[in-house]
């Protein structure tokens, strides 16, 4: 039963990453219709530059979970008018195809700077314990992480939710053609939410430093997941991104505590996820279905 227990603990905080990524990735395909591969990269940076702020500048972690998210918002929000923009009215290939020569460019400038090794950062002294819960103890880190993701989760559910400026985003995300029609500058509201799905990568950047190796690949191992992450939960599907982010945490750490036997069916199992629910339901779990032609 306790082992149970701590394998879906760190489930759900495996989850909390994938949640906020795939959160950031559904928002910005959902109104770009653009497939962003640099998400990875800009998760890598998100840690990168809580490190560099650390260890050349004294910065301390909570300072850095702010500073990063907001400074890389504004990058996105900059690339996003310089080069993004650009390419919208063609066909998506170009901007994925952009995206990852963008991944490919920040990886490698950080590993001109800074080397490929892996570079450590320490847990916040506030953090730096473990927490009781009777039939076990848990990293305090680890539990912090998963309540953060599930707050940050439950407050941009509220602010697309049950705020006028939300439910523009969320119905031109997840409509923009309906939200385009009813006479809503769909336009405008691009660059800013390119920003905020940014944003979200740097954050889960950050709080993956203290946790995971820092380095420049980093982004790289992860991004293949989430995108697997978002196709389950529907493309441009918020709560399904959500939803799909906890759920898939708690599959790969069921299947490589259970399934150690078959290390190759344990490795794979989220892509086993996604093939079972395309065959069942092509547009994901939480998607829109699409009107045949």
């Amino acid at each position: 039963m306790t082992g149970f227990l701590l394998n879906t603990f760190n489930g759900l905080v495996s989850g909390a990453f994938y949640a906020l990524l795939a959160l950031g990735l559904a928002v910005i395909f959902g109104m770009l219709r653009v497939v962003n591969f640099a998400h990875g990269a800009f998760y890598m940076l998100g840690a990168f530059g809580a490190y560099v702020l650390l260890s050349e500048a004294g910065v301390p972690f909570w300072a850095a979970l702010v500073i990063m998210p907001i400074g890389l918002g504004l990058l996105g929000m900059l690339l996003e008018r310089a080069f993004i923009h650009r390419l919208t009215r063609l066909d998506p290939l170009y901007n994925f195809l952009l995206t990852f020569g963008l991944t490919l460019i920040l990886q490698d400038l950080v590993k001109l700077k800074y080397g490929a090794q892996s570079s450590p950062y320490a847990t916040p002294t506030e953090l730096d314990g473990s927490v009781d819960f009777g039939l076990f103890d848990f990293p305090a880190y680890r539990v912090f992480i998963l309540g953060f993701a599930v707050a940050v989760c439950v407050g941009a559910w509220w602010l697309l939710g049950h705020t006028r400026i939300g439910m523009v985003v969320r119905a031109a995300t997840e409509r923009p053609e309906l939200t385009r029609a009813f006479g809503i500058d769909v336009g405008k509201w691009i660059t800013p939410v390119f920003g905020f799905g940014i944003a979200l990568a740097g954050l889960a950047g950050v709080l993956a430093a203290p946790m995971r190796a820092v380095n420049p690949l980093m982004g790289a191992d992860l991004i293949i997941v989430v995108f697997a992450v978002v196709v389950i939960g529907g493309l441009g599907s918020i709560f399904g991104s959500v939803a799909a982010g906890f759920g898939i945490g708690l599959v790969q750490a069921w299947g490589e505590a259970y399934l150690s036997d078959w290390p190759i069916v344990a490795q794979t199992t989220v892509f086993i996820v996604m093939a079972v629910v395309l065959l069942w339901r092509p547009s994901g779990l939480f998607g829109r279905e699409e009107a045949p032609a």
